[in-house]
């Protein structure tokens, strides 16, 4: 039978991520001593208390449906997260509760796009944001956001790619993959440009508390209530409380956004997992000293892999400032040979550190540029030594 299955969806790049992840995992199942530096989890238990949370849900039976939009005990505890740590004031029908913050960014794309609309975004990207967009019948505007400039746009980058057919940029910060944060003024720049050209500010903000040194997150939204109207604020449970998989992501935004977004959601996927949202109350709402313990050993990783990296011949990166990435700039690895091979693309040398040194990174071109790899400090110290020690090997 000759299928004639859908264009669009045909038309979606598989994760690169996850296929280096399932890589690396056959080779261990084969007995292989792989180093993966492709997580984007953390590598710490749920906390306690949360777990606590989640297991008396199942006993005291909170196991059935909720509301499609999730329970107003969670979002009461997300608004007043909103109003704690960023000064947002919303009200519950403001903030609807998803499968993750990656179901999040898709309803909310699906929301607010109309066939041609343009989303601007940024390269580096996360792997996803340009595929999301397609899905939502949207067209992806690339940006590339240099190293030098701290990897953030700037205003004449947002006018260059800026057409009657944006709708939206995308504002990840702190940010996947470069660890990436903007400042103040630099956020008040492309608030006044949003607002002077009404275009949507798509806020990712999931990495929001894993930020180090003299740093701060601080949310677009926050600055006034002109660009707080025109964006959609994006976060959830998996990175800072190590709940990947219990599947909680939420977004605040306009009334009027939230309820296209719960009306989709009903049809699609109807509820967030009960229980999970319950502990994810606990999350918000209990202490954050499991978070600040991740945030010392995050601290402690970053900085030897930076130092370390930084000491190999051809390797170069900048200190990330969040989140628990590190770009490594392979450009004068490029055109190298190596072992009788040549590399000559992110991919390259991605497959052969993988098949020779035993080492899983991920290329660069996954997040729109070819002239990186990107390597997870969400693994042990020790994981990161030998790691990085058959990287220089390797390169040598």
């Amino acid at each position: 039978m000759n299928f004639k299955l859908s264009r669009k969806i045909s038309s979606i790049s598989p994760s690169v991520t996850l296929e280096i992840t399932a890589k690396a995992k056959q080779m261990k199942s084969d007995g292989i001593d792989v180093i993966g530096f492709g997580a984007g989890e953390p590598d710490f238990k749920t906390p306690k208390n949360i777990r606590e949370a989640g297991i008396n849900a199942i006993k005291e039976g909170k196991t059935g449906y909720t509301a499609a939009s999730g329970i107003m005990e969670l979002k009461n505890a997300i608004c007043n997260k909103l109003k704690r740590d960023n000064n947002l004031e919303y009200s519950s029908k403001n903030i609807i509760i998803s499968d993750g913050a990656k179901h999040s960014l898709f309803n909310a794309l699906l929301a607010i796009l109309n066939p041609g609309d343009e989303v601007i975004i940024p390269v580096p990207y996360w792997v996803s944001y340009p595929e999301l967009v397609k899905l939502a019948d949207g067209t992806p505007v690339e940006v590339k956001t240099p190293e030098n400039n701290g990897f953030k746009y700037s205003i004449d980058d947002l006018n260059s790619a800026l057409s009657d057919k944006t709708k939206a940029i995308i504002l990840n910060s702190p940010s996947n993959p470069t660890g990436t944060i903007y400042t103040k003024s630099e956020l008040e720049d492309i608030a006044k440009w949003a607002v002077e050209n009404e275009i949507f500010v798509i806020s990712d903000e999931i990495y929001e508390k894993l930020v180090y040194d003299d740093n701060k997150h601080i949310s677009i939204a926050e600055l006034n209530d002109q660009i707080k109207t025109q964006t959609i604020v994006i976060n959830g449970m998996s990175k800072a409380y190590a709940m990947t998989g219990w599947r909680i992501g939420y977004t605040a935004a306009h009334e009027d956004i939230i309820k296209l977004m719960s009306n989709l959601q009903s049809h699609s996927t109807s509820n967030p997992p009960s229980m999970s949202q319950y502990a994810s109350v606990e999350g918000l709402n209990g202490n954050e000293e499991a978070i600040n313990e991740m945030i010392k050993h995050f601290i402690e990783r970053r900085n030897y892999m930076v130092d370390k990296i930084n000491s190999i011949e051809y390797l170069t990166c900048k200190k990330p400032k969040g989140a628990f990435y590190v770009m490594a700039n392979i450009r004068d690895l490029k055109g190298k040979t190596v072992k009788g091979k040549v590399i000559e693309s992110s991919m390259d040398l991605v497959n052969l550190l993988l098949e020779e040194a035993h080492v899983a990174v991920v290329p660069g071109i996954a997040f729109g540029d070819d002239d990186y790899i990107r390597l997870s400090y969400a693994t042990s110290l020790d994981n990161i030594k030998e790691g990085l020690k058959r990287i220089e090997e390797y390169i040598k």
